[in-house]
């Protein structure tokens, strides 16, 4: 298929966007608003569902609560992006092209690459085959098939980290004829100032969850988690959260990639290696005043838009601005009635302040919830998604004001 075949016109400026996740979505829809009837640029989005997978929400699928239908396409109709259904199996940087189901051939002159983490199964035997995951919808729809055939049993959450401690509390609550265990290196809420910790810490214990701190897991049976030093625990059905890994194929292109494959980045979220490249979200290592940024939806969404910005700006003849982000909270749910949320400095430290209880679900809620309406305003008033936590001193780069 030729690139004019793919564009519509010769000249046209070709943009290929690679995930619709937060990141992704909030590139695809500010872009496309901001060059909308402008014939010379062309934004194509590339994902593997048309659903919008809200992954703030996979504790909640994993036990059989019904979700809303998001349907990317149809957020991005009147947009001018065109929607491409199919499964990233390729990316060439020098021929800048991408492969979607290996059968089709996507040329780009600007790539975004924003296909994010999934859950880490690989370091430790037996978890690709006998643990469940949270890394899209279906995974977490089998979980919940799972947990609704079981009358009685145990389930083994294994990562303490934010998602293990929604997903215990979450199955806990929705099943209380199962024993929960959440198993982690760190005690839940480790990251949180004293009072939240305790918070989270009784809100699990009420809950029934058992909390084994220190653990660690080598290996996952068809029965059973096997820990470090030979004890085992039985197991109905095993939950895997601890860690994420990023697709092997911006490494495979060429990118500069860092130790766990995801994508060096510029100040303004360039390709160190192939500047025409830019990469956001949980694929991206973006580095601040405080150190390389963890994926979540706080900083995935401003990194979209920030690409967004970059591209038009360069399409313009403009030079590109730095990306700067500060962390501000930590939401967590506690289950459907419960919650805490940890404010935290722009580097992600805790503050001494948190919400906790019913005033911290519907902060939790409404947080959650604001996504796709941010895309939507988006769709007509671009400006209004390019507000967000610049992090001020921790993020500014030494030798500037």
């Amino acid at each position: 298929m030729s690139a004019q075949q793919e564009t519509g016109t010769a000249t046209a400026h070709r943009v290929v966007i690679l995930g619709a996740g937060y990141a992704g979505m909030a590139a695809a829809v500010q872009l496309a608003a901001r060059v909308k009837g402008r014939e010379e640029v062309r934004v194509t989005v590339v994902n593997a569902q048309e659903r919008f997978t809200e992954r703030m929400r996979l504790h909640m699928t994993a036990t059989g609560q019904r979700l809303a239908e998001l349907s990317i396409p149809e957020l991005l109709e009147g947009t001018g992006a065109r929607f491409v259904r199919g499964w990233v199996t390729a990316v060439d940087a020098d021929a800048r092209t991408v492969r979607i189901d290996d059968d089709r051939v996507l040329p780009y002159d600007t790539l975004v690459y924003g296909l994010g983490g999934v859950a880490d199964t690989s370091a430790v035997p037996g978890a690709e085959d006998h643990a469940y995951t949270l890394s899209g919808a279906q995974d977490a729809e089998l979980l919940a098939d799972r947990l609704a055939g079981l009358r009685s049993g145990t389930v083994v959450v294994v990562g303490s980290g934010l998602t293990g401690i929604e997903s215990a509390a979450e199955i806990a609550e929705r099943h209380p004829r199962l024993s929960v265990v959440l198993l982690g290196g760190r005690e839940p809420g480790a990251g949180m100032n004293p009072k939240a910790r305790a918070y989270v810490h009784a809100a699990l214990d009420r809950l029934g969850v058992r909390v084994r701190a220190g653990a660690e897991v080598v290996k996952v049976l068809p029965g059973a988690v096997e820990l470090a030093g030979g004890e085992s625990i039985a197991a109905d059905a095993v939950l895997w959260t601890g860690g994420t890994r990023v697709s092997p194929l911006a490494a495979a292109a060429g990118l500069a990639v860092d130790e766990r494959g995801r994508v060096v980045t510029d100040a303004a979220l360039r390709s160190v290696s192939h500047p025409e490249v830019y990469a956001i979200g949980d694929a991206a290592a973006i580095r601040q005043g405080y150190g390389v940024m963890h994926g979540t939806c706080q900083g995935g969404m401003p990194t979209g838009v920030h690409a967004a910005l970059s591209i038009d700006r360069v399409l313009r003849g403009r030079q590109p601005k730095p990306f700067r982000f500060g962390y501000y909270h930590t939401p967590v749910s506690l289950g459907r009635g419960d919650a805490v949320v940890q404010f935290t400095r722009p580097d992600d430290s805790p503050r001494r302040f948190c919400l906790v209880g019913r005033m911290a679900v519907r902060y939790k809620e409404t947080v959650t919830a604001s996504a796709w309406p941010t895309y939507g305003r988006m769709k007509k008033m671009p400006a209004s998604g390019a507000f967000w936590p610049r992090g001020g001193r921790f993020t500014r780069a030494r030798g500037t004001k």
